[in-house]
């Protein structure tokens, strides 16, 4: 689907009924990341999975930042008239949802997140990020797959299912540069959010995959231990896209939690 926001044009999935929950994919993916979970969570709620800017149907437009991407989800369930939603993200998309708490907690309902962290960048990061831009810049979103694609799924992935690795490698090089380039920036820029841990009220739970090398086990037991009365779930024999590696061990963890919710 498109919707047209603002002028800007906006990609994103809208299916199934009940409470909403918004899906935001990470770096450098695009909103058919969670094509498993829309196609097994849609018969209990409905499923918005928006393509955030730069990625999939939603063209490069600067500037970029995590408040920026916030913003834009917002504005994106003002446009399909929601205005509550649990938020899902994973790794970048969960930097994102930390930003939609901080600036829209109005509009959070509960959230779940995935594969990702609450830290800013380290020196070291940083540097990693600038020579992934100027990779990028050099040699294009292949370069970029074949840089990240052993970084992002989980050694068991790699040696069991190279049907999955091969569909990951084609998304993170379907990628546009510009989009690549200005998400590295927004991650950059992006601020730490542990102090944001202790002021989450709503129902949250923490996803992560065993042999995630990117965002591993350690932060997500940070984010657990920092958010009262969250709940923690380590995915067995998956890397940092867990949802896509061991998408019926996530699709169940993620109905129980749904479940919670409606009926809390």
């Amino acid at each position: 689907m498109i919707a047209w926001i603002h002028g800007r044009q906006v990609g994103y999935d809208d299916v199934g009924s009940g409470d909403p929950i918004v899906f935001l994919h990470g770096f450098p993916h695009r909103r058919t990341l969670w094509a498993p979970q829309l196609g097994a969570i849609m018969v209990r709620a409905r499923c918005i999975a928006p393509d955030l800017r730069g990625f999939g149907e939603t063209p490069p437009a600067g500037p970029y930042s995590m408040d920026r991407y916030a913003d834009d989800v917002a504005e994106l369930l003002d446009h399909l008239r929601v205005e509550r939603a649990v938020v899902c993200g994973l790794s970048m998309g969960g930097y994102v949802a930390f930003s939609l708490w901080r600036l829209h907690p109005d509009r959070v309902r509960g959230l779940v997140l995935m594969d990702t962290k609450a830290t800013a960048d380290t020196a070291e990061g940083l540097q990693k990020r600038k020579d992934m831009i100027a990779l990028t810049q050099e040699r294009g979103s292949s370069a970029v797959a074949d840089a990240m694609i052993s970084g992002m799924v989980g050694k068991s992935t790699r040696e069991r299912c190279p049907e999955i690795v091969d569909a990951m490698h084609s998304m993170l090089e379907s990628a546009p540069v510009e989009g690549i380039v200005g998400a590295l920036e927004a991650l950059m820029k992006r601020v730490d959010s542990t102090p944001t841990l202790a002021t989450i009220t709503v129902p949250t739970m923490i996803v992560v995959g065993e042999e995630d090398a990117l965002t591993p086990v350690k932060d997500s037991e940070a984010l657990h231990a920092g958010i009262a009365e969250s709940r923690l779930e380590i995915i067995a024999h998956a890397g940092h896209v867990s949802n896509f590696e061991r998408s019926a061990a996530v699709n169940h963890v993620l109905s129980e939690f749904l479940a919670g919710i409606s009926l809390s």
